[in-house]
């Protein structure tokens, strides 16, 4: 009975998640045959649950001692990293909640199955976080990918969204048949599906047998490609600006948001914890990853003029200093990638609280702003918002002395002490190369000669208050970097 409790304890709140979604369910299958209570009052209500839902599961975990405890056949795993990584994940979805309300009316996202699908997905990543054995982990990263291909597609009615979603589940399946066919020669060669038994039986030992060595090697590079093609790391980025650039906005925003901490999360069982004693093997190709991704994603992003696409581009050169991190191996590895993870999920709200309500009116009709163009002489028509744009592409910059500076300084301090010398110069020198793209934004909304004025659809409340956090973060963490890296530092501990 006791270890019954303790299993219940441990998914207090994916199980409360798990009642929401079913009665969420429920009540908009019966409420949607309704003509006057069904569309769009009946999304708008949908979506104010589901983010009561998602603030309530933030309460639940943060009231939870973190301890660390194996549960259910040691199928999951609950530690100081998963707790404060639920926190993380929780807030970021309500956050993306509040910016998604307004623009699920503008844009007529109706079909109340989109709030369900939202659930489902930070349900999966939940999960994900938590799993402590390749059964579960391949489960629930499953889980979470068929979502995701649902909401790429999304808008049925546009052959964008339904080309994005196709091509992300053609692609997402063949990297989730690599992923399930390294952790199957795994288990043929060792006989264990468990990370932690698998970290005891590589510890300290060398193989002499060569048919062993070679196949562990063969199948973490299986391992290692199927989670960076998830992590949109180059060379396995292909998917990621077309998906980006079909589906919805919202969308695009959770993609680019939710699923890195959650897919770095499986990088530092695998690597740090599991195989940590094959470093000598797996940095050579987290390396090669992590060059590529810097210089494919800063060089990719200059001929964008599109803000999916650029912001896809964006994305992966922070995920090169993402593998930037990872290349030492060690716990301050770990911290430097949550305190960096967590100033990129607070200016990427920040970057969308933005993008989801940038609307350009013609009357009387609106429409969503698509190209970067469209900032022209934004200071002359909303200064305030332009100088809150300006000290976000700051930091995506890392100009000091706003929050992404110091996300960038750890990592490659780090990097420096671990003798990665060469790597660091590259990084600084792209990071030099990139902060032009974000420059010529700020010249565009500075410096414009419109044709034209455009006028602006005013930003949304919530939005808003999304918008002013974000600047507030960016702008005054020098005051108190220790805030972060605190609880960074603690989060890595267990590894």
């Amino acid at each position: 009975m006791n270890e019954f409790l303790y299993n219940i304890y441990t998914i207090t709140t994916e199980t409360y998640i798990i009642i929401g979604i079913c009665l969420l369910l429920i009540y908009g299958v019966l409420l949607s045959t309704f003509p006057r209570l069904g569309y769009p009052l009946l999304n708008q209500n949908l979506g104010y649950l589901s983010l009561q839902i998602l603030v309530l599961s933030l309460i639940l975990v943060y009231s939870q001692h973190p301890t660390t405890l194996l549960s259910w056949s040691n199928f999951l795993v609950n530690d100081l990293f998963t707790y404060g990584a639920k926190i993380i994940t929780l807030l970021s979805s309500a956050s993306w909640v509040f910016l998604t309300l307004r623009y699920s009316k503008l844009e007529r996202i109706n079909p109340f199955e989109y709030w369900i699908l939202i659930l489902l997905a930070v349900l999966a990543m939940l999960f994900v976080l938590q799993a402590f054995d390749i059964l579960t982990v391949y489960l629930a990263i499953e889980f979470q990918s068929l979502v995701f291909y649902i909401l790429a597609s999304f808008k049925r009615n546009s052959e964008f969204s339904t080309e994005a979603g196709l091509k992300y589940f053609v692609l997402g399946a063949f990297s989730s048949a690599l992923l399930l066919f390294g952790l199957s020669i795994i288990y043929g060669l060792t006989g264990l599906t468990n990370l932690g038994d698998l970290s005891n039986f590589f510890s300290g030992i060398l193989i002499d047998d060569l048919f062993t060595n070679v196949g562990v090697i063969v199948s973490l590079t299986f391992i290692i490609v199927a989670l960076l093609f998830k992590l949109s790391s180059a060379p396995f980025h292909m998917w990621a600006p077309d998906v980006y650039e079909g589906s919805p906005t919202s969308i695009t925003a959770f993609f680019s948001i939710m699923p890195k901490l959650v897919i770095l999360s499986l990088l530092f069982r695998f690597l740090t914890f599991s195989f940590h004693d094959f470093l000598l093997y797996w940095r050579s190709i987290i390396l090669i990853c992590t060059l590529l991704s810097l210089l494919i994603g800063t060089l990719g992003a200059f001929s964008q003029t599109k803000w999916k696409r650029f912001l896809a581009y964006s994305s992966i050169t922070h995920v090169g200093f993402f593998l930037l991190a990872l290349l030492t191996g060690g716990f301050e590895s770990v911290s430097n990638i949550i305190f960096y993870m967590v100033v990129y999920v607070v200016t990427l709200l920040g970057t969308f609280s933005f993008i989801v309500n940038f609307r350009i009116l013609k009357y009387p009709n609106h429409y969503q702003s698509r190209y970067l163009q469209d900032l022209d002489s934004l200071a002359k028509s909303n200064s305030l918002l332009a100088f809150s744009v300006t000290l976000i592409l700051f930091s995506m910059a890392g100009i000091p002395p706003l929050a992404g500076f110091f996300a960038k300084f750890f990592i490659l301090f780090t990097a420096l002490q671990t003798y990665a010398v060469g790597v660091s110069v590259f990084a600084v020198l792209i990071s030099c190369i990139a902060s032009f793209y974000y420059i010529r934004l700020i010249k565009i909304m500075y410096f414009g000669n419109p044709n034209c004025w455009a006028i602006n659809y005013p930003v949304d409340k919530f939005s808003s208050i999304i918008l002013g956090i974000s600047v507030s973060i960016i702008l005054l963490l020098f005051l108190d970097v220790e805030m972060i890296s605190v609880l960074s530092t603690l989060m890595s501990l267990t590894f």
